[in-house]
């Protein structure tokens, strides 16, 4: 069944007014408190009390997901995984989590990805941006006109942060892969890449091994075009 956008209902026409910018002053760094007292305005040109919302910013705002992919003669169509060091994972408190023993420890697993520098606010730029991320987390040197986006960007967290995910796709030669030179960041150092089937993978997803979501997203959605290509996933 073909759905049509217009089968949805349109989205509400409210405004936000900007009443002023109270954002705290703070030394920069990697992230910035921005705090605003705002004001919504309804379609029926009712406006609410004052309200204050706070958000997370940073210079570089947006972000790349790349799915490198290869066919494996005796497993089928292969992924690459990487493990990622997440301090804020690894602090979560416990005790405040309803199912503890699913948190992780440490490290989770997740696709390679990476932030949009500045000087790279384009889509030519934004392909350059996943072909540096490649070759610096799985060691993948390729063309970044190479790389195929995999779906629309999404955001990952809308009600914190403004940031946007842009998705590629990209297949890649095993035998091409050198060690990856990272970013200098202690948080990658020791980190391990692996190539898994894209079926194991998603159901890595399924018994929750994967909790990382732009990689169950990325993993999807490469499944998706193989199917829809005739392809073996």
């Amino acid at each position: 069944m073909r759905f049509e956008f217009s089968m949805h209902p349109p989205l509400p026409p409210i405004q936000l007014e900007l009443v002023e910018d109270v954002s705290p002053s703070a030394p920069p760094g990697f992230l910035r408190l921005v705090r605003r007292r705002l004001v919504a305005v309804y379609p029926d040109g009712e406006r609410s009390a004052p309200f204050v919302y706070d958000e997370v910013d940073r210079r570089s705002l947006d972000a790349v997901v790349i799915v490198a992919h290869h066919l494996d003669p005796e497993a089928g169509r292969s992924v690459y995984l990487r493990s990622a060091l997440r301090p804020p994972i690894v602090f979560r408190d416990r005790n405040r989590s309803p199912m503890p023993e699913l948190d992780p420890p440490s490290s989770i697993w997740e696709l390679p990805a990476g932030l949009v520098e500045v000087d790279e606010q384009s889509s030519a730029g934004v392909r350059v941006s996943a072909a540096r991320e490649l070759e610096e987390e799985l060691g993948f040197r390729v063309e970044p006109t190479s790389l195929q986006p995999l779906g629309p960007s999404v955001f990952p967290c809308p009600g914190v942060i403004a940031e946007r995910h842009f998705f590629f796709e990209v297949e890649v030669q095993p035998s091409a892969r050198v060690e990856p030179g990272l970013d200098g960041s202690a948080l990658e150092r020791g980190g391990t890449v692996f190539s898994v089937p894209l079926v194991q993978a998603l159901a890595m997803c399924n018994q929750g091994i994967i909790v990382d979501a732009k990689t169950e997203l990325g993993l999807r959605r490469l499944a998706e075009r193989l199917a829809a290509a005739g392809g073996a996933v």
